[in-house]
């Protein structure tokens, strides 16, 4: 796209110098990724590219990793552990989340602010500082090294991210809508799940895409709180680096990666259709 026909010098040199600038953001942002995702296929033993590779030779390449992936107990278990503990911790997240949501969009509540300072604390607040408090309230309670345990802790850091979406979906709610549907008798759990859920429903889905992130890809926590029997995708990647380097972890960062392409495109998506829903043009 060619800049305006009125542009003078200084305003092309900046058009284009913007979009060179924006280019090398996006070469440092993915730039890992072009190495991560080729050495997956590396057919040796090795964290470089061989000879082979750099000549596209096919007896370079080989699938070997991800079949070790897939037929090791550990990393089997490793997934199971991660998809449930998200998955349950998504639950919990997008419940609370979307409750304190709804409650801060209200008018009449006192002391918003404070609220939501606390709310989004997790956040903002260093990790390893959170993993080691709730490692010692967990600990005198009985959930350290448990799937609970675990759970609970992922749904304490993923709750910001659900009340940060659904109240920024709530910023354009129209509450005449509610305050019809109450009007005509409607009771008010019909009018929520009637109402306002529909209407809040990409807000609210991803919030819960990115308490799903936050829960999948933490490892410092799961570390504190959790054990063996809790062992995530994440730790396992965290201890085989440290422990027993092979190319299995560069096949397994390379389904990550694929995984986060599908999440970030369903976000855009539901993005899309949040605009179109409030009448804007999706950009």
């Amino acid at each position: 796209m060619a800049p305006p026909i009125y542009a003078g010098p200084v305003e092309k040199t900046w058009y284009y110098s913007f979009r060179v600038i924006c280019a090398l953001i996006f070469i440092f942002l993915i730039g890992p990724l072009f190495i991560i995702v080729p050495l997956s296929f590396n057919a040796e033993p090795y964290f470089n590219f061989t000879p082979e590779m750099l000549s596209l030779d096919p007896a370079g390449f080989s699938t070997r990793w991800y079949v070790d992936f897939w037929s090791d107990a550990n990393w089997r278990l490793a997934v199971q552990n991660s998809f449930v503990i998200a998955i349950f911790a998504t639950l919990i997240s997008t419940t609370l989340g979307t409750l304190a949501a709804l409650g801060l969009s209200r008018s009449e509540m006192p002391f918003k602010t404070l609220v939501m300072a606390l709310m989004i604390s997790p956040m903002i607040v260093p990790l390893i500082i959170s993993a080691a408090g709730m490692y010692f309230f967990y600990s005198r309670i009985g959930l350290a090294s448990t799937h609970v345990g675990v759970i609970l802790a992922h749904a304490a850091l993923g709750t910001p991210f659900v009340v940060i979406t659904v109240t920024a979906t709530l910023v354009g709610f129209d509450h005449s809508l509610t305050r019809a549907a109450a009007n005509l008798g409607a009771h008010p759990t019909t009018v929520f799940f009637k109402v306002i859920v529909p209407l809040i429903l990409p807000g609210v889905i991803s919030g819960a895409l990115f308490a799903f992130i936050t829960s999948f890809d933490e490892v410092v926590v799961v570390l504190f709180v959790g054990s063996v029997e809790q062992r995530t995708i994440p730790w396992a990647m965290f201890s085989g680096i440290r422990e027993e380097i092979s190319p299995t972890i560069l096949a397994v960062a390379t389904l990550l990666i694929t995984l986060s392409i599908l999440l970030l495109t369903t976000l855009e998506l539901l993005r899309r259709r949040n605009e179109r829903l409030r009448g804007l043009s999706p950009g």
